[in-house]
């Protein structure tokens, strides 16, 4: 299954340069390891996994599917972790404008995640594609739950 988890986040990493993040590529493999039958891969974007901007060893690359929010880390030597937001878990998104980078925080019902050491100019695009998307998903199982009753 093929679905450009690589060249998707490639093509952020070319826009925003600034952006510290590397290891794309084995990052991108995760994502689509754990990528459901029909699950689309809609938003991509990189960084660092974590608040400060001092932890430039933990990048991550974040899939916004069509059916959830991946988080991806392949560890150096072996294994990978990998964060998963739902639509239902999904409780706000703030960001955060420093002198040189930015970070985004994902607030979810049971953890805070954040995103670090992007490039300022890509605060926009990132708060854009994950709210519109986040809104979108929410009335969906609104829906789903209201059918339910």
């Amino acid at each position: 299954m093929n679905n450009g988890v690589y060249e998707k986040v490639l093509n952020f990493k070319r826009k925003y340069p600034s952006t510290i993040a590397w290891r794309l590529k084995a990052h991108s493999k995760v994502v689509e390891k754990h990528l459901n039958q029909g699950e689309k891969v809609l938003y991509v974007f990189c960084g660092q996994k974590g608040f400060s901007h001092k932890e430039i060893f933990s990048t991550c690359v974040v899939a916004l599917t069509s059916e959830r929010i991946i988080i991806a880390t392949k560890r150096v030597l072996w294994g990978y972790f990998l964060t998963t937001v739902t639509p239902e878990l999904f409780n706000d998104l703030t960001v955060y404008s420093g002198l040189i980078w930015g970070k985004v925080q994902i607030d979810t019902i049971k953890e805070v995640v954040f995103i670090s050491n992007l490039s300022k100019k890509s605060l926009d695009e990132i708060e854009t594609s994950v709210t519109e998307y986040m809104m979108k998903e929410k009335k969906k199982y609104a829906r789903r739950e209201k059918e339910e009753k």
